[in-house]
């Protein structure tokens, strides 16, 4: 298929999906607004493989947080919409990293695609960790005390195994899409970035979102930053 064809191709699929997400009312219309702009950039400044990653945990993270569904809304903590805030968020970092694709440092050029699979891997064991493993109750990083599900700075073992094999599918994805060649290259720099990631994350919720410090979008914003320079060292 002729490469500019398959760039509007995609194009046109991910203006539906983002319809689509809003039909669904999985996300708000500003949000499915942002979504396929920073979709389309993505596409064209990244190219195709890159896009399809993105689309990937945009799938895994949709039925992560309808799994287990009426427990989730038994507890309060089902979110079936979400906003242009979480778009940001989640995707704000692999956004820049697959965006600018790389900077010059002391007479070196270095690439982000490790930045990038190491967000997206964050965003993806974040989610998968949170929407799944609220099915366990959670200690308090901080402590080790037992919680509630879904309170700030909770793991679970249920979570934490999730997120990592959440990772790994990136890792695996990223390998078949051409993005990383060697396959235990970017099974290895996914899981390892998205733990880490996921892992922070956590450390922020418990350190300073449960002291109002900051909310929940500078957690994932944080996490996400953290994953993808784990990503960017690794692959260095």
């Amino acid at each position: 298929m002729d490469g500019t064809l398959s760039i509007w191709i995609f194009t046109l699929l991910t203006i539906v999906v983002g319809i689509i997400t809003y039909h669904r009312k999985s996300l708000d219309l500003l949000g499915s607004i942002f979504m396929i702009f920073m979709g389309i950039i993505i596409l064209f400044k990244a190219g195709i493989p890159w896009l399809i990653l993105i689309l990937i945990f945009l799938i895994l993270s949709f039925y992560a947080s309808r799994y287990a569904k009426e427990y989730k809304q038994k507890l309060g903590i089902y979110e079936k919409k979400r906003t242009a805030k979480n778009v940001i968020s989640n995707g704000l970092i692999a956004f820049i990293m697959a965006a600018f694709g790389g900077v010059a440092f002391s007479g070196h050029y270095i690439p982000f695609v490790g930045g990038f699979i190491g967000a997206v891997a964050t965003a993806t064991a974040d989610t998968m960790a949170s929407e799944i493993g609220v099915l366990q109750k959670p200690r308090l990083l901080t402590t080790f005390r037992i919680v509630e599900p879904g309170t700030d700075g909770a793991v679970s073992i249920l979570g934490t195994v999730v997120g990592i094999i959440g990772a790994g599918i990136i890792g695996f994805a990223s390998f078949i899409l051409g993005i990383i060649p060697n396959p235990l290259l970017a099974i290895q720099i996914t899981v390892i970035s998205g733990t880490i990631g996921c892992f922070m994350d956590s450390v922020f919720g418990a350190v300073l979102e449960r002291r109002g410090l900051i909310n929940n979008e500078h957690v994932n914003l944080l996490g996400t930053l953290s994953g993808a320079i784990v990503g960017i060292i690794l692959i260095s």
